[in-house]
């Protein structure tokens, strides 16, 4: 590796000469109001999020929020909507419901009570 390939490397991560790989679900990343969201599917729900805060359905949206769960586990919402009466719901943008994810939704229901809405 010469010193200019080892040099963009560090600025991008990426080994020269290696083509980087389709994401395993072929979701695009996304820029949507300054934020990168994981897929389309999650930018698009966030516009939509948007729209019902500003047309007063609901008080706010949380973007990203981890919540922990037994066993040191960390579930990372995509979403957690505020409503206007006070109560919160947690929302998941999914097009692929994997073991892992499962397992997650399980724990965080028993953890807090809650289902996770998958839009």
């Amino acid at each position: 590796m010469s010193a200019a390939e080892y040099l963009e490397y560090c600025k991008t991560g990426k080994l020269p000469g290696k083509k980087q790989s389709a994401p395993k679900y072929h979701n695009r990343r996304t820029e949507y109001g300054g934020r990168i969201f994981d897929s389309q599917r999650e930018a698009n729900r966030a516009a939509d999020l948007e729209l019902m805060v500003r047309a007063g359905e609901i008080a706010k949206v949380l973007y990203q929020v981890p919540f922990e769960l037994p066993g040191g586990v960390v579930y990372k919402a995509d979403f957690v909507r505020l409503n206007m009466d006070g109560t919160w719901s947690v929302e998941d943008a999914k097009g692929v419901r994997t073991k892992e994810y499962r397992i997650k939704a399980k724990l965080f229901h028993e953890r807090y009570g809650r289902e996770i809405v998958e839009v």
